[in-house]
This record gives C-alpha cells, structure tokens and sequence, in this order.
C-alpha cells in the first residue's frame, strides 16, 4: 500500500489518506489545465472519509456544461492546487499528485477528456483513454 501523505508549496495545509487509492489518472480537460498550470492533471482518487486534512484550503466551485459542479481547493497562502471534488464523483476527493511527499508510486490507470488534451501531449502505457468523462 503506498503512503498517501503531502501538502501544499509552503506547508501550511497537510493531508494524509488511508487504504489503497480509488484510483489514478490523468485529466486533459481545460479546467484541470487551467487550475495546475500545466497540459494535464495527475490525480489520485482517494474516499472521503479517508482523508485527514490539516490547514486551512479555499474553494472554488464552478458548475460544467453537464450542471455538475466540481469543487477545487488551494492553499490560500502559496497558492498550491491540492484537491479536487466532483459532483459527478460523489465520495471522492481527488489529490493532486504533485502535492504528494512521496509521488515515486504514481502510474495513471487511465486519461479523461482526451479531446481536450493538447496536441503535443503524447502518453505512453497501457491507460485506458476517454475522449470526455466516462459514464
């Protein structure tokens, strides 16, 4: 089982989760672009009630085309994309990978919203690919 522990840039928000992760993927759709500064988001899916988080995180909730809202929280002093809630995930939140202290064990399962991926994004491995959210 690996150790699902991190936090924020500057430490001042903690987490750690019990168990084995839900799951593990990769998200090209425009908003994760956006909220990670970068082509993609690598999350890890963890249950809620699994978590334990320490700090304080601000939000922000927007509403998709779909009417489902997803929820994002940060770190409001450095800034730090942390987790991730989805109205379409209920039970789960959603680590951003590159928060975690120990990242080594990460391998993505899957990528969503590859129709949003950038065109230059080419990953390799045997993940399943989803041209939007899989249903």
């Amino acid at each position: 089982m690996p150790q699902i522990a991190g936090g924020c840039l500057c430490g001042k928000v903690r987490y750690s989760a019990s168990g084995d992760p839900a799951f593990v993927g990769v998200c090209h759709c425009t908003d994760c672009q956006k909220f990670t500064g970068s082509a993609f988001a690598i999350v890890v899916g963890v249950p809620k009630p699994a978590l334990t988080v320490e700090g304080t995180l601000s939000t922000y909730r927007k509403t998709s085309d779909t009417g489902k809202w997803t929820e994002r929280k940060f770190c409001p002093a450095c800034g730090s994309s942390v987790t991730d809630e989805a109205q379409a995930l209920e039970g789960v939140v959603m680590l951003e990978a590159g928060t975690l202290d120990d990242p080594s064990w990460v391998k993505p399962g899957m990528q969503i919203f590859c129709d949003s991926a950038q065109p230059w994004v080419q990953l390799g491995g045997d993940m399943k690919a989803f041209p939007k959210m899989p249903g």
